[in-house]
């Protein structure tokens, strides 16, 4: 909105030329974000402290610990994140940009999903919130909307192959069908497993950020020509405008950590975890990144893979393999503070993060 309002008076005021730079939005947006979500957090601390005082927020089946320090958090903290994030990309975005309004919309869509499963929790109308089955029915035609729009709506370059990591030739053909069911993996998976993680304070928030600060450069990579050429990865014109998405997640992030932090005054919920992650599932396939997520998203990867380890040896076996899944459950039932676990899973986090942006260079 800014860019289409001061851009066009750069002719006579010189300062609005920066709005052509899509790292100076970028900036624009995180800080906006971040502002905006410590002015409004304590009034929406304060709101859902009020409308959920009869709620139950914490779930019957973590830790016993849990319902003594965290009973009364007021949760959907997602509603501060996913509108401080809109806001400000809609302030600092062109808004011309289709990659944009993909996003936009998938994200919007989950964030329905993730606010009417919170609620369902938290006034006792249905204690496992949305089903299972309508939650995977809701994601799969996000992905179908988010293939089509990016197949048939913009016709981008490639839009149904995926490209291998580290192997600047390689490239899997996938069709029309076969790259649907792919990305329905792709950003339900990423949606579930940032949901998963979300079990303590500060614990999911910080990867997001990390995940979003990974893609916000990959994106500003992939839509630049002249970086595209000389490490060797695909050119998708347009597609850096999601610099400015991921800035201002990455900015909402940061103001939500600030009242999330332990001992958090409000938790995220799924009205946060799923647009997040469904978020960062869609800028991965519109970059043509989508392996490398599982890379740079490797703690989600992993928390996931722990709960769907333990499901199947307790179905198939009749036994445990964890203490208690997802992983971080675990490791508080052996006995470690929850802020060690914290911030060791932020380390991790930042490692696979790290090794998933050196594959830009290294093919």
């Amino acid at each position: 909105m800014l860019y289409h309002f001061l851009y066009p008076l750069a002719d006579t005021f010189p300062v609005f030329n920066l709005f052509q730079y899509i790292t100076v939005r970028a900036g624009g947006a995180l800080l906006t974000a971040l502002f905006l979500s410590l002015c409004i957090g304590p009034w929406m601390i304060a709101l859902f402290k009020r409308l959920q005082v009869h709620f139950k927020t914490v779930r019957d089946d973590l830790p016993a610990r849990h319902a003594e320090t965290k009973t009364g958090t007021p949760s959907m903290g997602g509603v501060l994140i996913y509108s401080t994030m809109v806001l400000s990309v809609l302030l600092w975005s062109d808004l011309t940009n289709p990659y944009l309004w993909v996003t936009l919309g998938a994200t919007f869509a989950f964030f329905l999903v993730g606010f009417a499963d919170d609620f369902l929790k938290m006034s006792g109308r249905r204690r496992g919130g949305v089903p299972g089955k309508i939650r995977l029915l809701c994601g799969f035609i996000i992905s179908v909307g988010v293939v089509y729009a990016f197949g048939e709506g913009i016709q981008a370059p490639y839009a149904y192959d995926v490209f291998v990591p580290f192997l600047k030739d390689v490239i899997i053909p996938l069709g029309a069908f076969g790259f649907t069911i792919f990305s329905f993996f792709v950003i339900v998976g990423t949606a579930n497993g940032v949901n998963l993680t979300d079990g303590l304070d500060g614990l999911v928030i910080v990867p997001v950020i990390i995940a979003a600060s990974a893609f916000g450069l990959i994106a500003y990579v992939v839509g630049r020509a002249d970086f595209t050429e000389y490490l060797y990865v695909l050119f998708i014109p347009g597609a850096a405008e999601l610099t400015v998405f991921c800035a201002a997640m990455v900015g909402a992030g940061i103001g939500f950590l600030w009242f999330n932090a332990h001992p958090a005054q409000i938790i995220m919920g799924d009205t946060g975890s799923l647009p997040l992650g469904g978020g960062l599932g869609v800028v991965a396939l519109l970059t043509k990144h989508e392996l490398q997520l599982a890379i740079i998203g490797g703690l989600f990867v992993i928390v996931a893979l722990s709960t769907i380890i333990q499901v199947f040896s307790y179905k198939t076996f009749g036994r445990r393999v964890f203490l208690m899944a997802p992983l971080h459950h675990h490791f508080e039932e052996k006995g470690w503070p929850e802020t060690r676990i914290v911030i060791r899973f932020w380390i991790i986090a930042f490692l696979f993060a790290l090794i998933g942006v050196a594959t830009l260079k290294l093919r």
